[in-house]
C-alpha cells in the first residue's frame, strides 16, 4: 500500500537508509541470499552491507511447510550445518505412496515409485524451526534482520529501475487516518534489492504486472496446503516414516493429495494439499483436509492424540513452464516468489536456498563492480546451468499432466518420470489461471460436508486459534476489494460466494445486511495464505500486507 502524498506532505520526508542489498523476506531463499552475500564478503575481503526485511514478528513465525527437505541447497550453502546444529534431525527412514478410495487403501510397491517420490537421503523438517536456525546464522555473519517491518512499497529511480523498498505506515487507523501512535514507514534504499517473499508475493506480484516478467509463459498454478501438527500415542509413531497419499476424498479431476510425516518427539505433520483449479465452487480445501483424515487408514494415527498447530499456505505448482523472467532493472525475484518449487517432488526449500545463493552472487559481483540499478543477468544465466534447471526441467509436465485428471495424469507421469526419467522432448503446457476454472454455482453438484467430531476433525476458528494469528484491530484492513459491489452481485448470484468456502481461516462471511446480504471480511482471522488473492473468480480481491508482527506466529511448523 503506497503511502499517499498527503501524508508524506504532512509528516514526511520519510527517513531513509542505503545498503548494498536489501532483501524482502526472511524464509530460506532470503535468508540464503544473505548468508552467501557475506560469505562471499568474508572471501573476498570486500565489505558489503546486506539487510533483510521480515513481515514476521520474528524470523520463522510465518513460515509454514510439510516439509521433506532435500539438503543438497544447506549442502552448499552451509557444508558443516550439523556441527553447527541445524534442526535437521529425522532422516527418512521409509516411504509409502496410498491411493485412497472412501473405504479402502492401495499402496504402491516401492519399486514402482519414480524418483521424485523417493525421499531417501532427506529428511523431515519443521521449516519454521529451520528458518530461525538460518536466521541466526544470517546474523552471526553480521546481516541485518528487521522482523516486523514489512515492505508495503517499491521505490523506483529515474529511469523505471527498482531502488529499494519502503516499510508500512504504523498507527493509521481502520479509516486511513494517522493516530497519535503514527510513525512514518521507512526507505530502506540498495544498489539491488531481491524479493523473497514467498508464493504469490504482493510485492512480487506487481513487480511481474509492472516488468511483464510472466510474458509468453504459462500461467502460474497454485496448490493450497493445509496443514496440522499433532501429538500422537507413540505405539502409533515411526520416526521418519512418509505417507504421501492421492485419490478420495477428492473427486479424480480435482488435482491435489496429501502428506504425513513422522517428526521426532512423538510428532506428526499432516496436511493436504489441493489445486486452486478446481472447478465445483462448493468444494472447500478445509473441508477436504478434515474429511480426509477420518479415512481408516489415516485415523488411526490421530486415535487418542493431540492436534496442536495449525497452519495454511499457497504453494506454486507452475514449474518451470510458469517461470516468471527473474530479472528486472535494480532486483531480482527468487524462491517461490518466482516459482521454484518443484511440485512433482513436494519441495521447494532447496530450490528456495538455492536460487537465494545464485542470485547473492550475482549481486555481490555486480556491487563490487561498482554497479547498480541493472539487471543482474548472471543469475538467470546461472540458474540455466544448474542442477536446479536439470531437475525443474525434469519436472516440467507434472502439474499440467495432474490437471488434466488422476487417473491420466498418473498414468503419464508415470510414463515420463519412470520410463524416461523425464527426459522427454515434449511439453505440455497450461492455459488458464486458477480463478478462471471455477464454474458457476448451478452447473455444479453441492457437496454436504460433516461436522468436526472436536477429536479428529475440527472447525476454521478453533483452528485458526492455534495458529496464535493476531491483528491490530484499529487499522487498514489488508484485504481489500476492488470494487465492494462485485462479491454479491457477481460472486455470490453466480457462483454462490466462494470465498466463504475456500478460504481455510474463515475470513470471509456473507452476513444479512440492510440492503441484504453482503460480504463481512474477518481480517483479523488472516493467516495470510494468499488463496483469496489467487482464486476470487472476478480477482476483485487485493492481499495486502498488514501492520508490522500481523498474521500467525507459528512454532514448529
Amino acid at each position: 500500500m503506497n503511502t499517499s502524498p498527503e501524508i508524506l506532505e504532512q509528516f514526511g520526508p520519510r527517513e531513509s537508509m542505503d545498503y548494498d542489498v536489501v532483501i524482502v523476506g526472511g524464509g530460506p531463499a532470503g535468508l540464503s541470499a544473505a548468508i552467501r552475500l557475506k560469505q562471499l564478503s568474508a572471501e573476498k575481503g570486500q565489505e558489503i552491507s546486506v539487510c533483510v526485511l521480515e513481515k514476521g514478528s520474528e524470523v520463522g513465525a510465518h513460515i509454514l511447510s510439510g516439509a521433506v527437505m532435500d539438503p543438497i541447497g544447506i549442502n552448499e550453502l552451509i557444508p558443516d550445518w550439523k556441527e553447527k546444529g541445524a534442526p535437521l534431525n529425522t532422516p527418512v527412514s521409509e516411504d509409502r505412496f496410498m491411493f485412497l478410495t472412501e473405504s479402502k487403501s492401495f499402496t504402491t510397491p516401492n519399486w514402482m515409485l519414480p524418483g521424485c517420490f523417493q525421499n531417501h537421503g532427506n529428511y523431515i523438517v519443521s521449516l519454521s524451526n529451520f528458518t530461525r536456525w538460518l536466521g541466526t546464522e544470517a546474523e552471526n555473519l553480521g546481516v541485518e534482520i528487521f522482523a516486523g517491518f514489512p515492505a508495503a512499497e517499491i521505490l523506483y529511480g529515474e529511469s523505471g529501475e527498482v531502488v529499494g523498498v519502503a516499510t508500512g505506515n504504523l498507527g493509521v487507523s481502520k479509516e486511513g487516518e494517522p493516530t497519535e501512535n503514527f510513525q512514518l514507514g521507512m526507505e530502506l534504499r540498495a544498489k539491488y534489492t531481491l524479493f523473497a517473499e514467498g508464493a504469490r508475493g504482493h510485492l512480487g506480484k506487481q513487480l511481474i504486472n509492472n516488468y511483464s516478467l510472466d510474458a509468453g509463459k504459462d500461467p502460474q498454478s497454485y496448490g493450497l496446503g493445509i496443514k496440522e501438527l499433532w501429538e500422537i500415542d507413540p505405539a502409533l509413531h515411526q520416526e521418519g516414516l512418509v505417507i504421501h497419499t492421492a485419490g478420495w476424498p477428492l473427486s479424480s479431476d480435482t488435482y491435489g493429495g496429501s502428506f504425513l510425516y513422522h517428526l521426532e518427539n512423538n510428532q506428526v505433520a499432516v496436511g493436504f494439499v489441493v489445486g486452486l483449479s478446481y472447478s465445483n465452487p462448493y468444494l472447500s480445501p478445509f473441508e477436504e483436509f478434515q474429511r480426509y483424515k477420518t479415512h481408516p487408514s489415516i485415523r488411526r494415527f490421530f486415535e487418542g492424540g493431540k492436534r496442536i498447530g495449525y497452519g495454511a499456505r499457497v504453494i506454486t505448482a507452475g514449474g518451470l513452464n510458469s517461470l516468471p523472467k527473474t530479472v528486472f532493472p535494480g532486483g531480482a525475484l527468487i524462491g517461490c516468489d518466482a516459482g521454484f518449487l518443484n511440485a512433482s517432488r513436494i519441495k521447494g526449500s532447496h530450490a528456495a536456498i538455492k536460487t537465494g545463493m545464485l542470485a547473492a552472487e550475482a549481486a555481490f559481483d555486480a556491487v563490487t563492480a561498482n554497479r547498480s540499478g541493472d539487471e543482474l543477468s548472471a543469475y538467470p544465466a546461472a540458474f540455466q546451468k544448474s542442477w536446479l534447471h536439470t531437475e525443474l526441467n525434469k519436472a516440467r509436465n507434472f502439474k499440467p499432466w495432474m490437471g488434466k485428471g488422476l487417473y491420466l495424469g498418473t498414468l503419464m507421469v508415470g510414463i515420463e518420470q519412470k520410463l524416461f526419467g523425464g527426459n522427454v522432448p515434449w511439453t505440455v503446457h497450461t492455459k488458464f489461471a486458477d480463478h478462471e476454472y471455477l464454474k458457476p454455482a448451478a452447473q455444479c453438484q453441492k457437496i454436504e460436508y460433516p461436522k468436526p467430531d472436536g477429536k479428529i476433525t475440527f472447525d476454521r476458528l478453533s483452528s485458526v486459534f492455534i495458529s496464535n494469528t493476531n491483528h491490530e484491530e484499529n487499522q487498514p484492513a489488508h484485504l481489500t476489494l476492488n470494487n465492494p459491489v462485485v462479491p454479491v452481485v457477481t460472486n455470490l448470484a453466480v457462483f454462490d460466494g466462494p470465498e466463504q468456502r475456500y478460504c481455510p481461516a474463515g475470513v470471509y462471511e456473507f452476513v444479512d445486511g440492510d440492503a441484504g446480504k453482503q460480504l463481512q471480511i474477518n481480517a483479523q482471522n488472516c493467516v495470510h495464505c494468499k488463496t483469496c488473492d489467487i482464486k476470487d473468480p472476478t480477482q476483485n480481491i487485493v492481499w495486502l500486507n498488514p501492520e508490522g508482527t500481523g498474521g500467525p506466529n507459528y512454532s514448529g511448523m
